[in-house]
């Protein structure tokens, strides 16, 4: 069985990534902002993980008219949108990964 892909980053260095994306933000759309922003600039495209059984290419990020940050996956020509909340982890985790737990860890404050 493969081995499930484990966070290497501390609380607090979460505490800190969030810190940084929402440090001007004055309400939750603005931090969600902040966080997408970071998301869209260092997670590295594209990766593949895997969604109900099925390898998937998460292509891109975008946030949601409703402010919720989605990965843009595709396979064999479809395209959906899965929450980044509900993307599973993959192994390997890309770079830019710390970023998603950084908005999974600020999306449980709310």
């Amino acid at each position: 069985m493969p081995r499930r892909a484990q966070s290497t980053i501390s609380t607090a260095e979460l505490d800190e990534l969030i810190e940084q994306a929402t440090v001007d933000c004055y309400n939750d759309a603005e931090q969600v902002t902040g966080l997408f922003t970071m998301i869209e600039e260092h997670l590295e495209l594209p990766f593949t993980t895997t969604v109900l059984g099925m390898p998937v290419t998460v292509a891109s990020v975008d946030v949601t008219t409703t402010d919720e940050i989605v990965a843009i996956c595709t396979r064999d020509g479809h395209r959906q949108l899965i929450p980044i909340l509900q993307l599973p982890v993959p192994d390997p985790v890309p770079d830019g990964w710390e970023w998603i737990e950084a908005y999974r860890r600020w999306a449980r404050w709310m």
